[in-house]
């Protein structure tokens, strides 16, 4: 299956690839390779960037818009909300 140009693989598939390598790569092959689709992989995820200050201007003014509509939390419900969560500890 393609998405956006990039091919997903099944876990089965992967596996057969690592054993390929495994078999056919040396381990100084192996360490090159595995260094570059880490590299490679970091570049193409959506790096973690900070906010803007016109960003963070805009939430703050859409929060201020979401009270005054009357869409919010009282402390008690956000805290019986919590309670009711299981808790993953």
């Amino acid at each position: 299956m393609r998405t956006n140009n990039l091919i997903k693989m099944s876990t089965a598939t992967l596996t057969n690839l690592l054993e390929y390598l495994y078999a056919t790569l040396t381990p100084n092959n192996m360490k090159w390779l595995g260094e570059h689709l880490i590299e490679h992989a970091e570049k193409v995820e959506d790096p973690m960037r900070p906010y803007t200050k016109e960003e963070l201007l805009q939430m703050a003014e859409t929060g201020r818009k979401q009270i005054a509509d009357g869409y919010y939390y009282t402390t008690e419900e956000v805290i019986s909300a919590c309670a009711e969560e299981p808790n993953y500890n």
